[in-house]
């Protein structure tokens, strides 16, 4: 279904975009700061869609794509794509960077009403800490300001949940123009995850900030 250039804040366009699954999803469409993240954004290099909610649209398909996802997984799956970048337009930037303020931990603490899954809210708060990582490897300058991004330090925060973890990343990267450099090196470093194909790959290795 095509969809027009700026989505509005119209009552059916989100759920017609998104089409909720569970009551959850149905729920989160209805509150207005998570409406209006979905409608925040203009399109920039890694988002060439734009609005939030259009990128979420991609991250949902690539989940569609994945075989073998147990109903509990894709349920995760999707719901952290519905949330994972809606708080994008609440987000603090600047240097040193406050990362309390990224929206992932934004996204996390928004969701803790939500919902009790440890899974959800810890993907939630970190899943650009995989593409800071691997950041963290190319741009010394990015690795002494921020010590705390690296590989070791992620993965023992979520090596209880490393393969969804992993997923969610991929069904991420795997949009818009975003760099896929930092989904190879995390496939060719990150030991006991089943790699998956979703989509064909591309070379784009260019790092955003």
């Amino acid at each position: 279904m095509p969809w027009m250039t700026r989505l509005t804040n119209d009552s059916s366009t989100l759920e017609a975009l998104l089409q909720p699954e569970t009551m959850l999803e149905r729920t989160l469409l209805t509150v207005p700061a998570f409406r209006q993240g979905l409608l925040w954004g203009e399109p920039r290099f890694g988002h060439p869609e734009g609005q939030v909610a259009l990128h979420v649209r991609e991250v949902l398909d690539n989940i569609d794509l994945i075989t073998a996802l147990s109903e509990s997984q894709r349920a995760q799956l999707r719901l952290i794509a519905l949330s994972h970048d809606t708080f994008k337009f609440a987000e603090v930037r600047g240097k040193p960077r406050d990362w309390s303020k990224h929206h992932g931990r934004l996204a996390q603490q928004f969701m803790y009403v939500h919902t009790s899954d440890r899974v959800v809210l810890d993907v939630l708060e970190t899943h650009d800490d995989a593409y800071y990582a691997w950041l963290s490897t190319r741009q010394p300058v990015f690795a002494h300001e921020n010590p705390q991004k690296n590989l070791e330090n992620l993965l023992e925060r979520m090596s209880y949940c490393l393969q969804l973890y992993y997923l969610f990343f991929k069904c991420d990267t795997q949009t818009g123009d975003k760099t896929q450099a930092s989904l190879k090196w995390f496939e060719r470093t990150v030991p006991g995850i089943a790699i998956v194909r979703i989509r064909a790959e591309r070379d784009n290795d260019e790092p955003v900030l």
